[in-house]
């Protein structure tokens, strides 16, 4: 075996480890001594290819949030459908996402609403493209609308990411208990669609 492969094997060995630790524990009560016990990996191996355990971690979120990218752009909305059934398509790939990788999806609820304070930018620098895939898709599905008099584009995406932002605080307080994944999905779907078509039952108003 060549000695990059190893070097590849070995590195992701640690990453795999530190997935499974990461995800169950969070940042803040995971361990390199766990992870390394737990991988059967030596921490003069580990500290080979990570100076810390915040650059460990940080790696793992980077893996999550890119394999999400690419698997959001490769289950693309249809762009021949309607616009409730392309929010459906984009909303069930991202749930299918998680359902299929249960090893992101604590690493990432931990990333997106209370990442650790001396990594939160790092961390907002890591989630970039999926917030910006986010912005686009939404994008995308204004631009086949027409909108309100006085309502812009812009003013849409602001009010996004404040439902965003709300959704976040929401379930920020149940990561104690564990936070429903499904159930969280399910409520950025309910945001998007209530933005998008508001509440009020289309048709005449009750008397």
């Amino acid at each position: 075996m060549k000695r990059e492969e190893k070097n590849l094997q070995s590195r992701q060995k640690i990453i795999e480890s530190a997935l499974k630790e990461f995800s169950s524990q969070g940042y803040g009560l995971s361990s390199i001594n766990t992870i390394c016990n737990e991988g059967n990996i030596s921490k003069g191996v580990l500290y080979h290819y990570f100076s810390d355990k915040d650059e460990v971690y940080l790696t793992c979120v980077k893996e999550c949030f890119d394999e999400l990218v690419d698997y959001l752009r490769s289950h693309g909305i249809p762009d021949d459908a309607g616009l409730e059934t392309q929010l459906e398509a984009y909303f069930d790939a991202r749930l299918s996402f998680f359902q299929n990788r249960p090893q992101y999806q604590n690493l990432f609820s931990e990333a997106l609403m209370s990442p650790p304070k001396q990594l939160a930018e790092a961390i907002c620098e890591i989630r970039a493209d999926f917030d910006a895939l986010n912005i686009d898709i939404l994008n995308s599905i204004l631009e086949q609308v027409e909108l309100r008099p006085g309502m812009t584009k812009t003013a849409v995406i602001d009010l996004f990411r404040q439902y965003q932002e709300f959704i976040n605080m929401k379930y920020r307080a149940m990561e104690k208990t564990g936070i429903d994944i499904a159930a969280r999905e399910e409520s950025c779907k309910q945001a998007v669609d209530v933005l998008l078509y508001g509440v009020i039952a289309r048709g005449e108003a009750k008397e």
